[in-house]
């Protein structure tokens, strides 16, 4: 089954389909060992990785296992990084939650505007019931977004990365279609 990526507007961002000119973009954000500092993989290294991930992006989207948007801010028409839900699985209405910024855009909401416009398409379009989102412990900024947006934390994955000789822990947050609170403003289709 073939998950249509949707296009999404916020009052300050689009979300939609991933294009082959984002490839420059994609990879300065993951090549940045800052910005992957809690990331689950070291920074790429490799112009090739953007398209790979831009084509996983198109994979995901056709085997109807879920779905990756771009996050361009209005205003100038800037890359600001990327929201995902994965793992979609329409029989138990589950998926999981996921994204990446670039440096420049931390701290201005954005992480938790796209993620809210996502979980709206989510659980009002796609009709789940549980979505999941997992941190690294010591990303703190993450895991506010993830509580702004109604997740509960449920426990913690021990040593379940090790990135670079680095071993790390990860928190697993859940956020059930009865306890979500869209936004009186809410996500828009966009046109």
């Amino acid at each position: 089954m073939v998950l249509p990526t949707p296009t999404l507007s916020t009052d300050r961002l689009l979300l939609r389909p991933f294009r082959d000119g984002d490839a420059a973009a994609l990879f300065a954000m993951h090549g940045n060992a800052h910005v992957l500092r809690y990331w689950d993989s070291p920074p790429w290294t490799e112009p090739s990785r953007a398209q790979r991930f831009l084509a996983a992006c198109r994979q995901m989207a056709d085997e109807g296992t879920g779905a990756r948007v771009a996050m361009e801010r209005v205003e100038d028409g800037s890359f600001v990084g990327w929201c995902s839900l994965s793992r979609w699985n329409p029989d138990h209405r589950t998926a999981s939650l996921g994204y990446c910024l670039d440096a420049p855009g931390w701290g201005h909401g954005y992480a938790t505007e796209a993620a809210r416009a996502v979980l709206s398409w989510a659980f009002d379009t796609l009709d789940l019931n549980r979505v999941q989102a997992e941190t690294d412990t010591r990303n703190v900024a993450s895991a506010r977004v993830l509580e702004k947006l109604g997740f509960v934390r449920e426990g913690t994955l021990r040593e379940d990365c090790v990135v670079n000789g680095d071993v790390s822990d990860s928190w697993v947050f859940g956020l059930l279609s009865r306890e979500w609170q869209p936004s009186v403003d809410g996500p828009r289709p966009a046109h």
